[in-house]
């Protein structure tokens, strides 16, 4: 089949080279036509594990290219993928759609022949409806039907994931889309993945109702954390506790700074504008998103107290490891680094960091902080080591050499990388989220 992704993000690069690899015919389209010429160089515009050798594979098979032209990227494509950005909008919160509608209205312009157009991009529930009716309104001839896959992919496992899914979930209201559909994601029917077949809507909505719903699995173990601390109890023994109950599972249950990211951000913040349209309020997602976002900044007081208080911390140094929301990616979306670093400064703290891959999207993001090469160069005469991001290459550190650079012996471990006991015994003032 020929497939055409609008879009060549995260989702839609991710998404066509794992179809091309599938051995579909792929083009990924995109208006930025600096990253048209980088992705034509080899050079991608995002950090995904595999994702460079993934994409240079197919290039070198005929099965992946790359065009700006959108009206020939379509022509003849049995699948068109829309997987442009929903960021959240300005001043309410709302998805904006204005480039998912742009798209459509497009693809109906310049349509060629009978196909199906699959939004990929996670848009609120009718979004589908809104597709169909400016695809219909420009007038094309051709049959088309306006399908929902939402993507599940986690960064840093992307490729993984899309390979072998938990589910595929299709959202259509007819059987050309369903049929479609099928053919597009038969090479994975050899691994059995499930695929729910479902009304359009409903497609739509399990994709936001999946993401709050870890994003409050994320924060419920947080504020078990808490508790854990005041009352001596240790979140790592409760979440293994409770995720051995299948009911509930392992997953999404590490205490840390709060969830950032992509995703859970944006995606919470428009199903609560959702649910306010549709006047049926949310309010365990309303809690979620209050108190991941106080929680950010709390790390950040957190580091200040072991600096000794607000007083003590001023005219220190702290150097922070780690900057993108989670290991493996270089996305700075939303990172919980960024709300740390900014409550440590506005306190007059002096803050170095490191991150292994998101130098260059943190730079623009946080002017007033000094980026280093290696984390120990940032933890030369820091008077405290504040570990943010959970990469591989922060888990074995020379404490021997970290105590010789550092100006204090102070660690705060807002992953819990390390053994509280084995810290101490190495002579670190040690303090992480939920251990006592």
């Amino acid at each position: 089949m020929k497939i055409a992704m609008v879009g060549s993000g995260y989702v839609g690069l991710v998404s066509g080279a794992c179809f091309a690899d599938f051995g579909h015919d792929v083009v990924c389209i995109d208006k930025d036509q600096g990253k048209i010429d980088r992705l034509h160089a080899g050079i991608m515009p995002i950090y995904e594990p595999g994702l460079d050798a993934l994409v240079d594979s197919n290039v070198k098979a005929g099965r992946l290219s790359f065009t700006t032209d959108l009206g020939e990227g379509i022509t003849g494509a049995d699948a068109i993928f829309i997987a442009v950005g929903t960021p959240s909008r300005r001043g309410d919160g709302h998805a904006d759609l204005t480039f998912v509608y742009a798209v459509a209205r497009e693809v109906g312009e310049k349509l060629a022949n009978d196909a199906v157009v699959v939004t990929k991009s996670t848009v609120p529930v009718g979004t589908g409806d809104e597709v169909e009716r400016i695809i219909r309104e420009t007038g094309t001839v051709h049959r088309f039907s306006v399908v929902s896959n939402p993507e599940f992919l986690r960064e840093g496992a992307a490729i993984g994931d899309f390979k072998r899914p938990d589910r595929i979930v299709i959202g259509a209201e007819d059987d050309f889309g369903r049929e479609v559909m099928r053919e597009v994601y038969r090479p994975l029917f050899l691994n059995e993945s499930p695929i729910l077949f479902t009304g359009r809507r409903t497609s739509e909505l399990i994709k936001y109702a999946a993401n709050a719903f870890l994003a409050t699995k994320i924060t419920f173990i947080n504020e078990m954390a808490d508790l854990c601390e005041k009352v001596g109890a240790n979140v790592q023994d409760v979440s293994r506790g409770i995720g051995m109950d299948n009911r509930i599972g392992s997953k999404f249950l590490h205490a840390g700074p709060g969830y950032g990211g992509s995703c859970f951000p944006k995606d919470t913040l428009a199903l609560l504008k959702t649910a306010e349209d549709y006047e049926s309020p949310t309010r365990i997602v309303e809690a979620v998103v209050k108190v991941n976002e106080s929680r950010k900044r709390a790390m950040g007081r957190k580091v200040i107290d072991a600096l000794g208080g607000a007083d003590a911390a001023r005219g220190k140094k702290a150097a922070l490891l780690g900057l993108t929301f989670k290991p493996n990616t270089d996305d700075m979306r939303d990172s919980p680094a960024i709300a740390v670093a900014q409550t440590l400064t506005d306190a007059g703290v002096a803050v170095a960091a490191y991150d292994p891959e998101g130098m260059e999207q943190a730079r623009p993001l946080l002017p007033q902080i000094s980026m280093c090469n290696n984390a120990y160069e940032a933890i030369e005469g820091a008077d405290v080591v504040v570990i943010v991001t959970e990469w591989d290459a922060f888990r074995a550190l020379d404490l021997k050499r970290v105590k010789d650079l550092a100006r204090a012996p102070v660690i705060v471990d807002l992953r819990n990388v390390y053994n509280p006991d084995d810290m101490r015994a190495a002579g670190f003032e040690y303090s992480s989220v939920g251990r006592s």
